[in-house]
């Protein structure tokens, strides 16, 4: 159970924080980045749930949100040999898993890709396609990471899964990619469609 009974704690007030095990570390810290843009990710997708997607995928995005939770907890608990009092919270292949089952359910919907497409569309595509492009980045900080200190692969694995789904999902939320923006290399190098006045 996780109990927070005051929201400042002016113990960050010098650019330190606090990873999990306790350990201080500076909040310019890789890890603290990893896990910060995976916070931010979480945001996002609160405002694609916001933005009125169907019952199916609010149920898929919440069960993600939480998901993120837990790759923000095994984040701020380095891996380490030494003997732990509590078994820290890592993110499983089971929840890899899950990803890849809600991929291959959506895309099996979807009008085949004849062309990269546009983000855009709905408002709700529009929303996944950002979540997208921060889920790629949060998996780019967490591979700065790991450069550096050891990760559980699992968390690479389900961040770099994760971004697939949101762009399957951001086509479901075209009517299954009928009304998605097709992306047409080129069309305006020679001024060709030019819309200027």
């Amino acid at each position: 159970m996780v109990y927070l009974n005051c929201i400042y704690t002016k113990t960050g007030d010098a650019g330190e924080t606090s990873l999990g095990d306790g350990r201080r570390v500076l909040k310019t810290d890789p890890r603290i980045g990893a896990y910060g843009t995976v916070d931010e990710l979480n945001s996002v997708l609160g405002c694609v749930i916001a933005a009125g997607p169907s019952a199916e995928m609010i149920r898929i995005l919440t069960r993600i949100q939480n998901d993120l939770f837990d790759v923000g907890a095994d984040l701020c608990i380095p891996e380490s040999d030494e003997p732990l009092t509590y078994t820290p919270l890592r993110v499983t292949s089971t929840q890899v898993t899950q990803l890849e089952r809600w991929i291959d359910a959506a895309t099996a919907k979807l009008e085949p890709l004849t062309s990269f497409i546009l983000p855009g569309g709905s408002m709700v595509a529009a929303q996944l396609h950002v979540a997208r492009t921060v889920c790629r980045r949060s998996e780019i900080e967490v591979l700065r990471l790991v450069q550096v200190e050891r990760v559980n692969s699992e968390v690479v694995i389900y961040l770099n899964r994760l971004s697939d789904l949101l762009f399957v999902l951001a086509r479901c939320a075209n009517d299954d990619g009928k009304n998605d923006v097709l992306w047409i290399p080129g069309a305006h190098r020679d001024g060709s469609g030019s819309d200027s006045a």
